[in-house]
């Protein structure tokens, strides 16, 4: 159990590394696509709210 609330209390920036990982991607692709910007600032919006939310919750 506490291995699990461990993990939930770092979720929110995994999802962050995440996105951020995108961005990398997105620089350096030879071909530019917007899909690739929508779902990384996506997935940084989901992991800021993920992170509060779940740290107001977990000890």
């Amino acid at each position: 159990m506490k291995i699990l609330k461990t993990l939930l209390k770092y979720l929110g920036p995994i999802i962050l590394l995440i996105g951020t990982a995108l961005l990398v991607v997105y620089y350096f692709n030879t071909t530019p696509e917007n899909t690739l910007l929508i779902v990384s600032a996506v997935l940084m919006i989901v992991g800021i709210l993920v992170h509060v939310i779940i740290n107001k919750f977990v000890e």
